[in-house]
């Protein structure tokens, strides 16, 4: 795909949802830490207000990352919603008006596993992402340094659904921002990088791809006999998207059980990135664990390192710091 250069001149690290490993993802603190650590690019996902506002949260249900279950004023707009297939029961920022979350205060996700993290609860409001962008701007302004922007948009055809149209939005806050150089877009349904192509926006774009299922605007509009994510890491899948996307994000696991994908991928002409090394025993390979404690430390430099070892162009890390560490250590 023609366009932007696709090429990073080294591995990025990437801080994802700044540097969610120390504070609660998406506030401002964690993405000013993730800046500190020396994160080259960081991670926001976008969904939208009632009054289409872009908010950076990790999902459009907001229950295990903000206090709003204390908050009484809003226990009616607490529901049951079907998103990209999945039930879900809680809060969601479709419901509430931009002056009514930014009432609300951040918490930590994964408050057993990160406790020192959790210390940080209810400190931070939500972050909008024009907010994002100015401490981006002012990040350069007063170092020089360029941060890249990697745009993850959350649900777009569930958005659309109900009227609240993220290719538009999204478009609209990014060309006010005009830095093509540095951004990077990514989203698990290729329609929307379509559309935001369609509108102008200059971008990397990159498709994300889990290890299993297929992508919801597939299953929206073909339901059981929708293209599987695995069909398109196939030589011919890999072809037709390299006409159509810059680059390739896979759920790590794809990349641990199958070390020669980030070659075949290159193969096509594309860039190749991955999600999301963590250190903790939770989320590490079994061969990478110390100990039983999920919340422990396990041999990340091992799992780290066999993942860089790929070549791969981009790594999500919650903990920028050991990124740069591993990657520079390599």
């Amino acid at each position: 795909m023609s366009g932007v250069t696709t090429t990073p001149p080294r591995t990025l690290v990437i801080g994802h949802r700044g540097a969610s490993g120390y504070r609660p993802e998406h506030t401002r603190a964690s993405y000013e830490l993730a800046l500190t650590l020396g994160a080259d690019a960081v991670e926001p996902d976008i969904v939208a207000t009632r009054d289409g506002v872009l908010v950076i949260r990790h999902e459009n249900e907001i229950s295990g990352t903000t206090d709003v279950a204390e908050h009484p004023e809003f226990a009616h707009l607490r529901t049951t919603k079907r998103v990209d297939g999945v039930s879900l029961t809680g809060w969601f920022t479709e419901d509430f008006t931009w002056a009514e979350l930014s009432t609300l205060r951040a918490v930590e996700r994964l408050p057993q596993l990160r406790q020192a993290s959790s210390s940080f609860d209810r400190m931070q409001p939500i972050l909008r992402l024009r907010e994002l962008l100015d401490l981006l701007d002012g990040e350069r302004a007063r170092t020089g340094r360029e941060v890249r922007l990697v745009a993850e948009v959350k649900h777009p055809t569930y958005f659309a659904s109900i009227g609240l149209p993220l290719d538009e939005l999204v478009a609209a806050e990014l060309a006010r921002w005009n830095q093509p150089r540095l951004l990077i877009v990514e989203c698990f349904e290729q329609t929307v990088l379509t559309q935001l192509r369609s509108r102008g926006i200059e971008a990397q774009y990159v498709y994300l791809v889990e290890g299993r299922g297929s992508a919801p605007d597939l299953r929206a509009a073909h339901g059981r006999r929708a293209l599987p994510y695995s069909a398109q890491l196939t030589p011919a899948g890999l072809a037709r998207l390299a006409g159509e996307v810059h680059g390739v994000s896979l759920d790590k696991g794809i990349i641990l059980g199958d070390l020669g994908i980030i070659g075949r991928i290159h193969d096509a002409g594309m860039v190749a990135f991955t999600w999301t090394l963590r250190p903790e025993n939770r989320f590490l390979a079994p061969e990478h664990r110390r100990g039983t404690a999920p919340r422990d430390w396990g041999d990340w430099q091992r799992e780290f390192g066999v993942i860089l070892g790929t070549g791969v162009d981009g790594i999500f890390v919650d903990h920028p710091d050991l990124g740069r560490a591993a990657r520079d250590g390599l």
